[in-house]
């Protein structure tokens, strides 16, 4: 079954477009995701063998999200989600675990933000919230990301407690891409209860990387968004003193 879904991927490959691809997900020596291939697959022809292939066994899956293909690494996860959301408890936690026992492969910014909050998110809701810290104080990048991208599935709900201290945590995280996540989360927040953005932002404002403080104030009025941008040139300026 994994060689015929492997040729349907085949078939909808696209040269052109996995070259422009590849460009746009930083493949190149350095970059975040350095030697990732692609075949050139939209989302929604991924979303349609999702859900024609929905039922396939764990294990297949998982074969699948080890691809050296980007694009089957994402139908994987698409496929997880399909299954999550219809599966008895004994099986959401197996994915959930095969899910956390696999990080190595749901390596770049899409495969993150597509899953992480279905079912990591999912999983912990009514649980523990503990891995998430441990995901948040990892070495991985990802597994980082998918640390407050995770707790989407909370924000959407009205709980903003994770969200917050993770947030917290990646203060003086130095990759970009934790920045932009962070701020979106807190923006996301906002969107829902702007009382509880805004106080974490008075406490945390200045020390925020911009682009995260840009990311969480993205749709604040002019005025009071440039208030924040200000507050930190102006404790830029007195340090230079």
């Amino acid at each position: 079954m994994i060689e015929a879904i492997q040729n349907q991927l085949i078939r909808l490959s696209n040269p052109d477009d996995g070259v422009f691809l590849q460009r746009f997900f930083k493949t190149g020596p350095g970059q975040y995701g350095e030697g990732d291939r692609f075949r050139g697959i939209r989302v929604p022809e991924l979303r349609k063998l999702s859900k024609a292939h929905q039922d396939i066994p764990l294990e297949l899956a998982e074969r699948l999200l080890h691809s050296a293909y980007h694009e089957d690494r994402l139908l994987a996860l698409l496929i997880l989600i399909r299954q999550y959301a219809h599966a008895n408890e004994t099986k959401r936690a197996g994915i959930y675990t095969l899910y956390l026992d696999n990080t190595l492969f749901i390596n770049n910014w899409d495969l993150v933000d597509a899953s992480a909050e279905h079912i990591i998110g999912a999983y912990l809701n009514d649980k523990n919230r503990g891995p998430l810290y441990q995901l948040a104080r990892s070495i991985s990048l990802w597994e980082r990301r998918i640390a407050i991208l995770a707790t989407f599935h909370f924000i959407k709900r009205g709980k903003f407690h994770e969200t917050l201290r993770i947030a917290e945590m990646l203060l003086t995280d130095k990759e970009d891409l934790i920045h932009k996540a962070v701020g979106w989360m807190l923006r996301e927040t906002g969107k829902r209860d702007l009382q509880t953005e805004e106080a974490f932002l008075r406490v945390n404002y200045r020390q925020m990387p911009r682009t995260m403080l840009r990311y969480a104030i993205e749709k604040f009025p002019q005025d009071k968004r440039l208030g924040y941008l200000k507050g930190i040139a102006e404790d830029k300026i007195v340090q230079n003193k």
